[in-house]
């Protein structure tokens, strides 16, 4: 059992940061945000526009306001706090969370991405690389998905069945406008609506809605695709229990790993509880790839790895993703609180918000709202409900 003190930082912690981000309005930057600048820097050259993005999240000197960029809502950060408000006001009934749950569902219920099967979400900002150029509000599975996991959890405590329709709405456009990739292992589905890609934690992110979507219907075409998807994706799973990030159309795997681990772990827990299918291959799955993820992304210390294996930069996502898998395995949970305490200790502001990035020599300190404040907001209240429920083992 931990120490009242240790307790009380984690309380401590959360309620400063949630004093901040509702000072805020739940409005922020972004990492990726430099596109919404009225400055058209697609039109100055090819690429412009990915130099300009590419720079602005890496400057810890933060311009924003001077290339007339705002703060805006971000779809995914309120799916995020929606899911955060309604756990914590499950658990902590007396406090009261019901204003901002409404808010945040209205937020959500009122601006979506149309013209599409069902309700979906993206980005509130352009974004650009190389080989594409993709628009703000696109929708893309890994922010409706997000989304759907607070109106999933909105809809437990509120019993809305406006809050149903709109996720049964996800499901079609999961499965009716979200291409996919089906092969003998299983199905991949694709990042977004633009074309065909076979990106491992996107696609179980997938599947993890349409579980929960199967949890709540018993519709079995839900559970047989987040199966198919979780089949596929564990077969990917390399012998030492790592999954890279993606793979290409050769069959080539970008060798991406930090928090994109956790995803992936999470979701296939979540496809097992939600469908109640717990086969051995699932389970060792996630028993190797925990295994990894604790061994190879974290110090002792609470500290985690960037990008396995380079160490710099210290990434509050790391850290929260860290926090919020560890949360979930009993025998795991003490980690999560080395994790939450170094966070605290080294990351956390004393306004209460989070920094983005440690260096070597020196701190980005830009409050990001999605990428930084949301994360943390869901990955104490979860350490905090999982003490709880520890205690009352």
């Amino acid at each position: 059992m931990p120490a009242q003190k240790d307790l009380s930082l984690y309380s401590s912690s959360l309620e400063k940061l949630r004093y901040y981000i509702e000072q805020e309005g739940f409005k922020g930057y972004d990492p990726y945000d430099t596109l919404n600048s009225p400055i058209k820097f697609k039109y100055l050259g090819k690429f412009a526009a990915v130099l300009a993005l590419q720079f602005q999240k890496r400057n810890p000197v933060n311009i924003r306001p001077l290339l007339g960029i705002k703060k805006e809502h971000n779809p995914k950060a309120l799916g995020l706090f929606l899911y955060g408000y309604c756990k914590l006001h499950k658990q902590f009934p007396e406090k009261d969370y019901l204003k901002q749950i409404n808010y945040l569902f209205a937020q959500l219920k009122n601006n979506y991405s149309q013209g599409f099967s069902g309700y979906c979400w993206g980005y509130n900002f352009d974004w650009a690389s190389s080989g594409k150029y993709i628009k703000k509000y696109s929708p893309n599975i890994v922010v409706t998905v997000f989304v759907a996991k607070g109106l999933f959890e909105y809809y437990l405590l509120t019993k809305d069945e406006e809050a149903l329709t709109i996720l049964k709405s996800i499901g079609n456009f999961i499965l009716k406008d979200l291409p996919r990739t089906e092969t003998k292992e299983g199905v991949c589905f694709s990042y977004t609506t633009l074309g065909v890609d076979i990106c491992y934690n996107a696609s179980l992110l997938a599947a993890m809605v349409l579980a929960q979507l199967y949890h709540l219907t018993k519709e079995e075409t839900y559970k047989d695709y987040a199966l198919k998807a979780v089949d596929f994706i564990v077969s990917k799973q390399h012998t030492d229990g790592h999954w890279n990030y993606s793979m290409d159309e050769q069959g080539k795997e970008r060798v991406q790993i930090d928090f994109h681990q956790g995803y992936v772990i999470d979701c296939i827990a979540d496809v097992m509880h939600y469908t109640g299918i717990r086969n051995e291959k699932y389970i060792n799955a996630v028993q190797k790839g925990t295994d990894y993820y604790r061994k190879e992304q974290f110090f002792e210390n609470g500290q985690a790895k960037w990008r396995l294996p380079k160490i710099y930069p210290i990434e509050i996502h790391n850290q929260s993703q860290g926090i919020i898998t560890f949360c979930r395995i009993k025998t795991h949970l003490a980690f999560a609180e080395t994790i939450a305490k170094w966070t605290i200790e080294n990351m956390q502001d004393k306004k209460g918000f989070f920094y983005y990035r440690k260096l070597k020599n020196y701190t980005n300190k830009i409050p990001y709202m999605r990428w930084s404040q949301a994360w943390m907001f869901v990955a104490l209240t979860e350490l905090i409900i999982a003490i709880g429920e520890k205690q009352h083992d």
